[in-house]
């Protein structure tokens, strides 16, 4: 049982949750009221919406759905590697995110769907990018498994059992960033309408940017 969590990783579950919080509030409270962050309800209601013979309805969804997955597909190109460590091209995926979260909202305001694909393509690819550490899976646009997981570490410690002390400070973190994110990103729509989203924007653009920065500052130092 490994107990010790790298401060940079706890930081960066935090700081995304909060990020995919702000991006599915905005989402829900769009004129389409559609989740971007995940696809358990997405799939649901293609599903429904198959059922019922709404073709439209069917094929934004499946829409939404794709969306996510193409992201999570260009994480897989760029990051190349489902194991989350220092030195991969994380800057490369985050800016990504920023300038599609960016520009997701001039689409969002002139109601085009559009604008929820693009937010739902950067939030897989964010999802895919912090994938995994050291066994310990990280979803930062979801919460059901970090939900599951704290369930389970109660049930632990009502029972005496070892409590993994790592995978329960990353459920917490993301849970507690994921809820943050939502109040604030539900008190700046109310603002400032879908304008919004330019603070995860700004948010994960500043952090790709900075990254970078730090990995070209760490290859000179190593030369």
């Amino acid at each position: 049982m490994i107990s010790r969590l790298p401060r940079w990783v706890g930081t960066g579950a935090w700081a995304l949750a909060m990020v995919a919080g702000m991006v599915n509030v905005v989402g829900f409270l769009s004129f389409e009221h559609q989740a971007v962050t995940h696809l358990t309800g997405t799939t649901s209601m293609l599903a429904a919406a198959i059922a019922e013979g709404r073709l439209s309805g069917a094929l934004h969804l499946a829409a939404v759905a794709g969306s996510f997955l193409l992201g999570a597909v260009l994480s897989g190109m760029i990051i190349q590697d489902s194991t989350l460590k220092l030195g991969r091209r994380y800057g490369v995926a985050l800016v990504m995110e920023a300038l599609m979260l960016a520009a997701a909202v001039p689409l969002l305001q002139a109601h085009h769907d559009a604008g929820a694909y693009l937010a739902s393509c950067a939030c897989g690819l964010q999802n895919a990018m912090a994938t995994t550490y050291s066994g310990s899976v990280i979803r930062t646009t979801h919460l059901s498994g970090m939900f599951t997981d704290l369930g389970i570490f109660l049930g632990h410690a009502v029972r005496g059992l070892p409590v993994d002390g790592r995978r329960l400070r990353i459920a917490l973190l993301i849970i507690t960033g994921f809820f943050c994110g939502g109040i604030t990103g539900a008190l700046a729509f109310h603002r400032w309408s879908y304008p919004a989203l330019y603070f995860p924007a700004t948010m994960t653009g500043a952090a790709g940017l900075g990254y970078g920065l730090y990995k070209l500052r760490r290859g000179k130092m190593g030369g």
